[in-house]
């Protein structure tokens, strides 16, 4: 019997309430086991239809033909499911705007690629962009990216995942939110391809060296050289701007390493 025991982190975010339910299926106490049993949590917006014999289930419209919506929100998607044939795959963590992912998407028609972004104006923006380009290689995903690496994406499935500017949590009582954190990167290194890559970049110092912390003391990358010439990486309009400024950026370029 499905009971519901409660719920908590209720926001109005961009049109958008975003909520979570915490549901108890009776057995199990980890959340998201592979059947109906089990703590489950449910990510929620306005527009999603909720029912709670089956909560794993969403059916929602989506916002252009360029967004793309996973079949189950509660399982590892298969690597059929995200992925076109052989055709390598990259995705960008917190897109934004969409012109890093976009200018990627038109110089590489070659590869697919997928935006993460939890705002839905954003996504709607960023789904125009991509139409006007009349681009067929790249889509946009409404999630949160941490979920959609720890919870999501299947094994050895994506070429390339870029994390540019997250937000880098200052204060030392935040740092426990900040993204890369050697959980998140141990999702990171098995969603990646043998000998794929995780990309990270920011504008702010003390985030990078902590990244670079995380990174060595997860065992998992071996990392190599990332220079201006090394492979096409287009500026975002932040980091041109930050740039004029006399300002550096802060990156790191991190290979998959076999276990």
């Amino acid at each position: 019997m499905v009971k519901v025991l409660g719920i908590s982190h209720v926001r109005w975010v961009n049109r958008a309430w975003l909520f979570l339910i915490w549901v108890d299926y009776g057995e199990a106490t980890l959340p998201f086991p592979d059947g109906n049993s089990g703590l489950k949590i449910f990510i929620g917006v306005w527009d999603l239809k909720i029912e709670t014999s089956a909560m794993h289930t969403l059916s929602r419209t989506p916002i252009s033909d360029k967004e793309f919506v996973p079949s189950h929100y509660f399982r590892r998607m298969e690597v059929s499911e995200l992925r076109n044939g052989e055709r390598p795959l990259e995705m960008d963590l917190g897109c934004g705007d969409g012109s890093f992912l976009i200018n990627l998407a038109k110089h590489h028609p070659e590869r697919d690629f997928i935006g993460v972004e939890r705002l839905l104006g954003r996504c709607k923006k960023v789904a125009k962009k991509i139409t006007r380009g009349g681009l067929d290689n790249a889509k946009i995903l409404r999630l949160d990216s941490k979920y959609v690496v720890e919870w999501l994406l299947p094994e050895a499935a994506v070429s390339r995942i870029h994390l540019l500017c997250p937000d880098p949590w200052p204060k030392f009582k935040h740092h426990r939110r900040r993204l890369v954190q050697v959980p998140f990167l141990g999702a990171v290194h098995a969603a990646l391809v043998p000998g794929g890559e995780f990309l990270f970049m920011t504008d702010h110092e003390e985030y990078f060296e902590y990244a670079c912390e995380q990174i060595h003391a997860s065992g998992l990358y071996e990392i190599h050289p990332w220079n201006d010439d090394s492979f096409f990486y287009p500026k975002t309009d932040f980091q041109i701007q930050w740039e004029a400024e006399g300002k550096s950026m802060h990156r790191i370029r991190c290979r998959k390493s076999e276990m």
